[in-house]
């Protein structure tokens, strides 16, 4: 008889799993036995969890050490006593540790994102997207899970974009707009451009007006116009080409359009929307491209559509960790 264990036995599970490859005492071995013999529920929860660690070993690792990293860079930023330290996670320690606080919190246990909220004016949370004005009557609209700092006390309008992407529609006063983001910064008087951070550097996007882009401080700059884009990295900034501006821009009304996207760059997206997390363990099916208009309101069904046409896998554990391989 197949018996489907409840999100509490999952969880269970995990800690077990966890407790089990941290050098448990025999008092420990023998509890996990009694737990284990207790309802034919717990070894399903048990199998499954012994599922996504092997699925999930090198994320998971890679997740534990980051978020160790940026945990300990938000202790910093709060003036924590130097007698504070964050433990370096390693081994199946680090495994288990990240597997369990994703699952357990979902998308609230992000050191990094604390980081980023910390400094920002302006933030949206997963899923959410965002209109807000500022003091000269600009507008940001900024996508899922994003953060801005804003500072108009300098002779100009500055913005830093901490995390995610904005779309600015900019009110002409006669002082610069700029727009920070990763080494570069777009630079404009009046327009409507968006701004997105990506894994290396950012991207500019115009849909009206003029925007000059530089790579880096004493970079030289391109001037874009409406429908044209430009990506930087490491201070380096790629050559300018023509987009459909309207149609990648309609995220604002809750849509994700792409054509000949990467699937890991879907994925990528899609996490945004996610009140968890979503981790793509396979490198060649995410080279794989899509082409196709998706809501991102329902990032699972997004996914299950899809995987209908890819023919990927993907393991789901209580509606928060969503693993596609």
């Amino acid at each position: 008889m197949n018996v489907q264990p409840t999100p509490a036995q999952q969880q269970a599970a995990l800690a077990w799993l966890s407790l089990l490859h941290d050098e448990p005492s025999s008092g420990d071995q023998f509890r996990f036995s009694h737990w284990l013999r207790a309802d034919p529920a717990h070894a399903e929860a048990y199998s499954q969890a012994q599922v996504l660690w092997e699925l999930s070993e090198g994320p998971a690792r890679t997740l534990a050490d980051e978020e160790a990293l940026a945990l300990q860079g938000y202790l910093n930023a709060m003036a924590t006593s130097r007698r504070s330290r964050v433990a370096r996670w390693s081994g199946a320690l680090a495994m288990a540790a990240c597997l369990l606080l994703m699952v357990s919190m979902g998308a609230g246990w992000q050191p990094s994102r604390w980081v980023d909220d910390l400094g920002a004016d302006y933030v949206t949370a997963p899923g959410e997207v965002k209109t807000f004005t500022l003091a000269d009557q600009s507008s940001v609209t900024l996508d899922a899970d994003s953060a801005i700092a804003v500072d108009f006390s300098h002779g100009e309008r500055h913005i830093r974009l901490r995390r995610g992407a904005g779309f600015f529609k900019v009110s002409h006063t006669g002082e610069p707009f700029v727009v920070e983001a990763a080494s570069g910064e777009a630079r404009v008087l009046g327009t409507q451009f968006e701004v997105r951070l990506q894994p290396a550097g950012a991207e500019v996007t115009v849909l009206s007006g003029r925007v000059g882009v530089t790579a880096s401080k004493q970079g030289p700059q391109q001037i874009l116009t409406a429908g044209q884009q430009v990506a930087y990295a490491d201070g380096r900034a790629e050559p300018l080409h023509a987009v459909d501006s309207e149609s990648r821009l309609a995220w604002r009304e809750g849509w994700l359009n792409y054509y000949k996207a990467p699937l890991a760059e879907v994925i990528n997206d899609l996490g945004r929307y996610y009140p968890g997390r979503i981790l793509l363990l396979n490198e060649e099916m995410g080279a794989k491209r899509v082409s196709g208009s998706f809501p991102s309101k329902d990032p699972a069904a997004v996914l299950t559509a899809l995987q209908a046409v890819l023919g990927f896998e993907q393991h789901s554990l209580l509606g928060r960790v969503i693993v596609v391989r």
